[in-house]
């Protein structure tokens, strides 16, 4: 028999008590037009009675110093992404999995769910098409765990803001009194870069590619393996993301074989929250990050080693408090390229750490999350997210939608090889 998903109840949740109204300015970041979109994630617990209504209670409490989540997106005068802090609340589904033995089965095996089930499936939209900021459903199992279905728009938080967010509800959920993080709202920190309201480029050509799902798990002592390998070489250290983001784009790059003099791009999203002339407040939960880009031909990123992939990687990330200040400056449009805006093509490799963002660490009382699902974002831009393993297992697992069919099998044998 099937697994079936019943959603029981719907509502809006609003802050628990009186919120401030008005209009907030988002970022210079925040605004952008690549961010205009949902982060889709599903968080796995194993156990939680009651869950459901535990975390919409502390969810309602969250968004009393969380305020603006619970309000909508607006366009200003002139054209610029707004928050209204209306109160309206957040979208909150509770659903439960029928059938007991099917239900323990699927929860060991989330990922075999149709995350459409997981994840809210009707959402009230203001008289003007606009939907909540935040989006969750919660969905009981038999066994005792549960599923949270979580959607975000990315315009008003990055992943370490909106992970900030879900421990400010757990926190809430165990009864704390007082949250150990105090959001700031802080959206001020540069002014839009000069000419940048009236940069425009033409939409890309649609590739017509289908990319596949892989995942490869890699065990910690293998990853200090390689850690040592490159110190013995270097006398430098190196970090978990170096080591995985080299092997991944390396081992990708030979696996499809590119045509000779193909330029290879790997792009990876870097938290700026302290390279700023004024490292913005602990609590700050907006967007802040910067995307670093390393540019190689096919044919010199294949007969790399992996230490001199990391050392690219390493002296790439070392310029980005220049580059991002060249940003803000405005001095990108100098050279016609975007930044935020790299080519969504086969040889562009995006690649995002999860691990370290604070989604791992959210407890609403019965303990962390056994595992952190991401969920494909695009069928036809490249991209590996760098996450851990489901508990109790120990190790790191690279999420990936990289590959057309064609070349799925190869690139998993490639990368086992080096791991």
């Amino acid at each position: 028999m099937a697994l079936s998903i019943i959603r029981t109840s719907r509502c809006l949740v609003r802050p628990f008590e009186q919120t401030p109204s008005g209009t907030l300015d988002l970022s210079v970041i925040d605004r952008l037009p690549v961010l205009r979109c949902n982060a889709r994630t599903l968080h796995v617990f194993r156990n939680g009675p009651e869950a459901a209504r535990v975390i919409r209670e502390a969810l309602s409490k969250a968004l009393v110093p969380y305020y603006p989540l619970a309000g909508r997106p607006k366009e200003s005068s002139q054209g610029q992404l707004q928050i209204e802090c209306s109160g309206q609340g957040v979208w909150f589904v509770e659903a439960s999995a029928t059938n007991n033995l099917e239900s323990v089965n699927y929860f060991d095996n989330v990922t075999t769910i149709p995350y459409d089930e997981l994840l809210p499936d009707y959402v009230p939209e203001n008289d003007k098409g606009i939907e909540p900021l935040v989006q969750m459903q919660v969905t009981q199992f038999a066994c005792g765990g549960f599923v949270i279905g979580l959607i975000f728009c990315h315009s008003i938080c990055d992943g370490l803001g909106a992970a900030q967010f879900l421990n400010a509800v757990g926190e809430l959920a165990r009864g704390v009194e007082q949250l150990s993080i105090s959001p700031v709202w802080c959206r001020d920190f540069s002014p839009a870069p000069p000419q940048q309201a009236n940069a425009t480029a033409l939409p890309p050509p649609m590739p017509n590619y289908r990319l596949e799902h892989a995942n490869i798990d890699i065990s910690f002592d293998k990853i200090a393996q390689l850690k040592n390998e490159f110190q013995k070489s270097t006398g430098k250290t190196c970090s978990t993301f170096e080591v995985i983001a080299a092997t991944f784009w390396r081992n990708r790059t030979i696996a499809i074989n590119l045509k000779q003099n193909t330029n290879m791009k790997l792009v990876f999203f870097a938290n700026c929250r302290q390279v700023l002339d004024l490292a913005l407040p602990k609590g700050f939960y907006g967007n802040c990050f910067f995307p670093v880009t390393i540019t190689v031909p096919t044919e010199s990123l294949a007969q790399a080693s992996n230490i001199e992939v990391i050392k690219l990687i390493q002296e790439s990330k070392a310029k980005l408090p220049i580059e991002f200040a060249k940003y803000l400056k405005g001095e990108y449009l100098n050279d016609g390229e975007d930044p935020f805006a790299p080519p969504l093509i086969y040889s562009t490799l995006f690649i995002s750490e999860w691990g370290r963002l604070g989604f791992n660490q959210v407890d609403y009382g019965w303990g962390p999350p056994v595992h952190i699902v991401p969920i494909q974002g695009s069928s036809i831009i490249p991209v590996g997210i760098i996450g851990l393993l489901p508990l109790p297992m120990k190790g790191i697992r690279l999420m990936t939608w990289c590959v057309e069919e064609g070349h799925r099998q190869q690139f998993i044998n490639q990368i086992m090889k080096a791991t």
